[in-house]
């Protein structure tokens, strides 16, 4: 075994491992750019910071609409050939300035099936310089399946991933990509299809009875990719009055999906597009792909169903990943490359981490991670306006763009952010979204943020042990023991929120020196 690997195996000993952004496999996926040719829209995207955690540093999207009108045709739709190659234009001057490496283009099931679509990627290519891969339906269902892996590194479940003119299917299980199955059941091929609403129902519930038959049962999570499904969760937000406008893991059941889609029938296409703020092309694939939906969700039947902004961009990214990286948690990842570059003391979150983790001896693991993430991240908003940081600081947990969170913890992480920096919480806003956690998880961030906020007042080099903490819930006593070092730190401002923490415990501060 090599040095390497064995190094990083003892390190995993430790609560917070040794961070992988700086390894030279990790920095290699720095400004890595990749271009999705779609029947519908263009996209390049350029990946940027922590590896393991995707981070935009550039994204655009240009609605191309090259698979419209295929079905009669058997051609690319002309005036979205032109506006690609525009995009694709763009997309290849852009890269020269920003990428690191070239771009990795691949185009999907327009090109695959239209009969000059060989001969347009030749002229992209040649007018681009680019080297563009048109992949098959298995491989978009492979690559749009590894994009949700890399946002849940342990999901297991059904992708369904829908675009122009396809949608795919997948399974994954155990961080792998199992059985895969491609269709024509695109909105833009839907649309086209003869014999109206009756017809395509049928078509629809045929195509996806062999699709089941070769996936068998998949009553597990069902996680929708594709902008058509994201526009739906849009309307299922603003249907619900849902506080949280993040699609990434947004989360409905089967039976508000078809409240949703009922709702859908009953509104004025375009009053529901500007609440929703779905875009007029968007829009007008919707009515199809909730048709798809429908059907999907009938002969399937998950157990819950989870948005997914990850698919086969991020597919493409996880694909030039090395296993250990893949293996890492997201969010820890991501945490660490934001202390690292924005904290005044980077490190000192492991020390913090430490000091207050004798409060909260009886977390489930999926709690510690978010204490791990709150004290990495406890520090990274400092030079924002004092007056407005703990607005800041929830605002950054709740809505940044991160994976490996659910919306119940990027609240939890946004309440405990928020009182790292305020006792109280006086702006109405923070409760309309704190209602998506129950109350004791609410106290629970209130609690881990009065832990942060006096824990940061007793800041040292990022290896010392300043003091302990001791908590005894049964006897309602929360001790502090301070080294003789920490001594002196121990001054008024440091007091009054030692008390202030054990007040949020309901427990008797005890100071011992």
């Amino acid at each position: 075994m090599d040095t390497e690997t064995t190094s990083d195996q003892q390190a995993e000993s430790n609560p917070f491992g040794r961070p992988l952004f700086n390894k030279p496999s990790a920095r290699a996926l720095s400004r890595v750019g990749v271009v999705d040719i779609g029947s519908n829209s263009v996209r390049l995207v350029i990946f940027d910071g922590a590896a393991r955690s995707p981070a935009y540093f550039y994204n655009e999207k240009i609605m191309c609409a090259l698979g419209a009108g295929m079905s009669e045709t058997g051609y690319l739709n002309p005036e979205g050939k032109l506006r690609a190659l525009s995009a694709m234009k763009r997309f290849a001057r852009l890269a020269q300035s920003i990428c690191t490496g070239p771009l990795t283009c691949v185009a999907t099931a327009a090109m695959r099936e239209a009969r000059d679509g060989e001969e347009f990627r030749k002229q992209l290519e040649d007018e681009t310089g680019l080297k563009i891969w048109i992949i098959d339906g298995l491989e978009e269902a492979r690559l749009s399946a590894q994009g949700v892996l890399l946002g849940w590194p342990g999901a297991y479940g059904l992708i369904c991933d829908i675009g122009g003119s396809s949608m795919e299917l997948a399974e994954i299980q155990g961080g792998q990509v199992g059985r895969r199955v491609s269709s024509a059941l695109g909105p833009l091929k839907l649309r086209d299809l003869s014999g109206g609403k009756k017809a395509r129902r049928a078509y629809i519930r045929e195509t996806l009875e062999q699709m089941g038959d070769s996936l068998g049962e998949q009553k597990n999570r069902l996680f929708l990719v594709g902008g058509s499904w994201r526009a739906i969760a849009r309307i299922d937000m603003e249907r619900r009055g849902y506080p949280l406008h993040v699609l990434h893991e947004y989360r409905m059941q089967p039976k508000s999906v078809s409240e949703t889609l009922l709702y859908l029938q009953s509104m004025d296409p375009e009053t529901l597009r500007l609440r929703a703020g779905v875009s007029a092309g968007r829009m007008a694939l919707v009515p199809q792909a909730a048709e798809v939906l429908r059907e999907v969700v009938r002969r399937f039947r998950p157990r819950d169903i989870a948005i997914s902004s990850y698919g086969i961009r991020e597919g493409m990214l996880y694909e030039q990943m090395p296993q250990m990286l893949r293996d890492r948690d997201p969010l820890i990842e991501a945490c660490r490359f934001t202390e690292t570059k924005d904290a005044r003391l980077p490190g000192f979150g492991k020390v913090l981490y430490n000091f207050i983790m004798p409060l909260f001896k009886s977390a489930r693991p999926e709690r510690v991670r978010l204490i791990k993430a709150a004290c990495l991240l406890h520090d990274v908003n400092w030079r924002a306006h004092p007056e407005y940081r703990a607005n800041f600081c929830f605002d950054t947990a709740t809505r940044a763009n991160l994976g490996g969170l659910k919306h119940s913890e990027r609240v939890f992480l946004g309440l405990a952010l928020l009182h790292r920096y305020s006792n109280t919480r006086s702006d109405p806003r923070f409760d309309e979204v704190a209602r998506l956690i129950d109350v004791r998880s609410q106290n629970e961030a209130e609690v881990l943020g009065r832990a942060l906020r006096f824990g940061a007042m007793l800041w040292q080099e990022r290896d010392a042990v300043p003091a302990r903490l001791r908590f005894q819930p049964k006897k309602k006593i929360l001790s502090l023991t301070l080294s003789a070092d920490a001594d002196a730190l121990f001054g008024e401002v440091a007091q009054a929120r030692f008390r202030a923490l054990a007040l949020a415990l309901d427990a008797e501060p005890v100071v011992k020196r």
